[in-house]
């Protein structure tokens, strides 16, 4: 399959997670040696009342779970939007291999805005990173969701 087939998978994840009523990012852990999903997430911080269930931390853990142990080395993540500070350094001390992230995020993310946490001296593992890929659709699904919220909150 290709980056932007994982991509659609994603979004379809994202989707789910905004028919939950979470901040719809869906995430996927592949092994492309095998071709293979090892953990599909979504968000759930908003059900499970816990700030750190971003998609990538809850795919990072369910991968490390299925496959009994803490590196997930070879392997590659795939995420709607970029990554935050707290989930780019979770990728890093998890060792993907590669970070493919749909749309940019220029007010949280921290890959190519914000901190750029894989530029910092203090990183130890940066993944190889592969940005917009089916970007104007991981967008425009935020973009809807937060509109509706707006509207919510106005109505």
């Amino acid at each position: 399959m290709t980056p932007e087939d994982y991509m659609r998978q994603a979004l379809e994840l994202a989707k789910q997670a905004a028919a939950a009523d979470e901040v719809p990012i869906g995430c996927l852990i592949v092994n492309p040696q095998k071709d293979s999903i090892i953990a599909a997430t979504h968000n759930l911080s908003q059900h499970s009342e816990d700030a750190s269930a971003h998609a990538e931390i809850l795919a990072i853990r369910e991968a490390c779970r299925r496959l009994n142990q803490n590196r997930l080395r070879d392997l590659d993540i795939y995420v709607t939007l970029e990554p935050c500070t707290m989930c780019a350094a979770a990728i890093s001390f998890a060792r993907i291999k590669h970070l493919y992230f749909g749309a940019y995020d220029t007010k949280g993310g921290a890959v190519t805005n914000g901190i750029r946490f894989y530029e910092q001296p203090t990183c130890h593992h940066r993944p190889q990173v592969y940005g917009g890929i089916l970007e104007s659709d991981c967008a425009a699904i935020l973009k809807d969701f937060f509109r509706k919220k707006r509207r919510q909150a106005k109505g």
